[in-house]
């Protein structure tokens, strides 16, 4: 299905993380923040207010720091959401870095449905990646967490997958990814290119950001698409980002485009997983669209920033009409292009002919997705 279809609401917990990834796309938020938690108080109305309005039943917990550090808060909002709706199923995702306690992983197989874990791959590339703090090492618990799960989880309807980001570390060893995975009985995941950090100004403004960031978008394909091919072989899913709705016809990307909301842990409402502060959102104001009023209790909504994010669509981009993988794509990833270009229709050109390569190269009609991205 298109991912717009994926409708759910996230709830951005906190701040605090317990890896320092070299890479992170808002660390420098965090660190210009205080430790701050999402309150329950508002999660729990964001439940009433969702669930009130929306056919969905599908809740998510991520960053902008790791969820797990969060945990009495996670384990409160899930069992209130599960008890709200008794006639209906909830299901349940979460992004995690799988740097979690045994005590976590336990509450983990009981209640979770989805769990992407944020995992670049072999110990060597994730442990420069992805350190823990002092550079030790966070592979070894991460693999410990995710064999026990998969061994302890049962009948559990329980899908543990990786979401992987592609740096010049991995990209060449896409396929020795998927052995690797395959090993830790993973066989859904999903790549992701690496993208430039969420900052005060668009990529485009920023010189210092531009002569630091290169990434080979051709090679990426090249060894996504012989890994694709080498994962189906062994029944394993190998997925990019770049193909999210390769799976569907769509004029519009994603869930940002409706939106759906993400309950930030300053209080507002963001559309998108990229901004996860709604004060001082900067060039990414566009996706801040609503905020929890203290004094009535209630979520207040700019409706005309919602009716410009629900007008991004193929139809409205001039480099989107003439494009012949349009309804496969619907305009990319609305965070990344205002993030690099400042425009909510703006073009990643180099991604756009990505895109064309890799549907013609997958031959995307006939693909179908056990589980839409991350």
């Amino acid at each position: 299905m298109p991912h717009i279809n994926k409708q759910m609401i996230s709830f951005f917990l906190t701040t605090k993380c317990n890896l320092r990834c070299i890479y992170c796309y808002n660390s420098k938020e965090r660190a210009m923040k205080k430790d701050i938690t999402l309150p329950f108080e508002i999660a729990k109305a964001g439940i009433d207010y969702y669930f009130n309005n929306n056919s969905s039943r599908h809740i998510r917990f991520y960053g902008p720091g790791e969820p797990t550090q969060a945990f009495p808060l996670l384990s409160q909002i899930t069992d209130y959401a599960k008890n709200k709706e008794t006639t209906s199923h909830i299901t349940v995702e979460i992004q995690t870095n799988g740097v979690f306690s045994h005590k976590v992983r336990e509450w983990m197989i009981h209640n979770m449905n989805i769990m992407w874990i944020s995992f670049d791959g072999e110990p060597s590339i994730q442990n420069t990646n992805r350190p823990l703090p002092n550079n030790k090492k966070s592979s070894p618990i991460i693999e410990d967490n995710i064999k026990w799960m998969n061994k302890n989880k049962g009948n559990q309807n329980l899908m543990i997958g990786a979401r992987v980001t592609i740096t010049d570390m991995n990209m060449t060893k896409q396929k020795e990814l998927v052995d690797y995975f395959l090993s830790l009985d993973i066989k859904h995941i999903w790549t992701d290119p690496l993208f430039p950090t969420v900052d005060k100004t668009p990529f485009n403004k920023d010189k210092v950001k531009q002569e630091n960031y290169y990434f080979d978008m051709e090679k990426y394909i090249d060894h996504f698409v012989l890994a694709y091919k080498y994962a189906e072989t062994l029944g394993v899913k190998y997925n990019s980002f770049l193909a999210c709705n390769f799976d569907g016809i769509s004029e519009k990307h994603c869930r940002a485009c409706t939106p759906a909301p993400h309950l930030t842990p300053d209080g507002y409402v963001s559309a998108c997983d990229m901004v996860t502060f709604g004060n001082n959102a900067h060039h990414m104001d566009c996706f801040v669209y609503g905020f929890w009023n203290k004094d009535t209790r209630e979520f207040e909504f700019d409706y005309d920033k919602i009716k410009i994010l629900q007008s991004r669509n193929v139809e409205n981009m001039s480099h989107c009409c003439d494009c012949k993988v349009r309804y496969q794509c619907g305009g990319y990833c609305l965070g990344e292009v205002v993030n690099e270009t400042g425009d909510l229709f703006g073009q990643k050109q180099k991604t756009c002919q990505a895109i064309q390569k890799l549907f013609k190269a997958l031959n995307a009609p006939v693909i179908k997705y056990d589980f839409t991205h991350p």
